[in-house]
C-alpha cells in the first residue's frame, strides 16, 4: 500500500479508502444490498490487512448502523492511531425540527452521535456532507471550528457542493481564524468529470486534498451495460445520476473495456487508475460488498496509464448536468 498526506496536511492516508455505505443495518433505511454486520466484517479485516488504514461513513449511513458496525470492527481489528477515520454530518436523522442541516445545534449533537456509535473519542476528518442552504456558513464554520478545538475531530473537510461555496467557506474561516477545510470528497469518474472545470483547478490552488466517491459510477464504469446487479436494480440514487446520460457514456464504458482488454487487467483498475493519475487527487473513495471485489481494485495501485491511454479514455466525454452539488 502507499500512502500519502491528506492535501496540505501532515495525515498519511492509504491510496485508496474503504467508503463504509455498503455496511449497515438494510431495514433501517432504504438500501437493501447493504451488508449486514457478519458480512462487513471481513471486508473491513482484509481492508485492513492490505494496508488500507482511510475509511469513511457518515450518520446518514444505515442511519447510524454504518458508524456501529465500523466502530466495533476497527476497535477489534485495528490500531487507532494508524487509523484515519472519517465520517459526515448533514443528512436527517430525525423526524421533527433541527433533525437535519449544519446549524450549531444539528452539528453539536450530531458529533456527538457519531462519536457514541463509532466508539471512539474522536474522529480524524469530520465533513459536512452537503451545503445548506439554510444556516449561514459563518455559523456552521464556526461551529466545526469549536468541534476540531474541543477535540472531537482533528480535520474538517466537505462534500458536493458548487466550487464558489467551497471557496466561501475557506474565505470565511480564513477572515475568522477558524479551522480550515482540507478535504474535498467530490463526485468524480471518467462518466462524470463536471469537477474538472472548477472545483478541480480550486483544490489544486488552495492544497485540497481530494477524495473522490463514485469512482466507478456504482459499478457501471466497469461492467458491460446489458449486466446488471441487485445494487443497480434497486438503489435509486445510482439511477438518477447515470441513468439519463447512459446513451452518451455507453462509449466510455467500451473504451474502459478496450484499455483493459489491452492491458490485460480488469477494467476497475483502468477507471481507478485514471482518477489516480489526477492532480491533487489523494484517495478515491471505494465501495466494495466482497472481498474478491476489494482484492481486484488494489491492483490499480500498481497501473499506470500512458499519455495516450488517457486522452483515448477521456476523448469522448461530453458536458453533463451536475450531479451531486445539490
Amino acid at each position: 500500500m502507499e500512502y500519502v498526506k491528506l492535501g496540505n496536511t501532515g495525515l498519511d492516508v492509504s491510496r485508496l479508502c474503504l467508503g463504509c455505505m455498503s455496511f449497515g443495518d438494510a431495514t433501517r433505511w432504504n438500501h437493501p444490498w447493504v451488508l449486514n454486520e457478519e458480512n462487513s466484517r471481513p471486508v473491513i479485516k482484509r481492508a485492513l490487512d492490505l494496508g488500507i488504514n482511510f475509511f469513511d461513513t457518515a450518520n446518514v449511513y444505515g442511519i447510524g448502523s454504518s458508524e456501529e458496525i465500523v466502530g466495533r470492527a476497527l476497535k477489534d481489528y485495528a490500531n487507532r492511531d494508524e487509523i484515519v477515520l472519517a465520517t459526515k454530518v448533514f443528512f436527517r436523522m430525525q423526524d421533527g425540527p433541527n433533525g437535519a442541516g449544519l446549524s450549531r445545534k444539528a452539528i453539536m449533537s450530531q458529533i456527538d452521535a457519531s462519536l457514541k456509535r463509532l466508539g471512539t473519542d474522536y474522529v480524524d476528518l469530520y465533513q459536512i456532507h452537503r451545503w445548506d442552504y439554510y444556516t449561514p456558513i459563518e455559523e456552521t464554520m464556526e461551529a466545526l471550528h469549536d468541534v476540531v478545538k474541543a477535540g472531537k475531530a482533528r480535520y474538517i473537510g466537505a462534500s458536493a457542493m458548487y466550487a464558489w461555496q467551497f471557496q466561501k467557506a475557506l474565505h470565511v474561516a480564513e477572515q475568522h481564524g477558524w479551522t480550515r477545510f482540507v478535504a474535498m470528497q467530490n463526485h468524480m469518474n471518467l462518466m462524470y468529470r463536471e469537477e474538472e472545470r472548477e472545483m478541480m483547478p480550486l483544490c489544486v490552488a488552495e492544497q485540497i486534498g481530494v477524495i473522490p466517491y463514485s469512482p466507478i459510477a456504482s459499478g457501471r464504469l466497469v461492467r458491460d451495460p446489458s449486466v446488471t446487479t441487485f445494487r443497480s436494480e434497486t438503489d435509486p440514487a445510482q439511477k438518477m445520476k447515470y441513468d439519463p446520460t447512459f446513451e452518451t457514456d455507453r462509449f466510455i464504458i467500451d473504451r474502459v473495456a478496450e484499455v483493459a482488454e489491452k492491458r490485460g487487467v480488469p477494467r476497475v483498475q483502468v477507471a481507478l487508475a485514471w482518477l489516480l493519475q489526477k492532480k491533487q487527487v489523494a484517495s478515491p473513495i471505494i465501495g466494495v460488498t466482497s472481498i474478491e471485489q476489494l482484492e481486484e481494485m488494489m491492483g490499480a495501485l500498481s497501473l499506470t496509464l500512458t499519455s495516450d491511454e488517457i486522452n483515448f479514455l477521456e476523448e469522448l466525454y461530453v458536458p453533463h448536468r451536475v450531479v451531486g452539488a445539490l
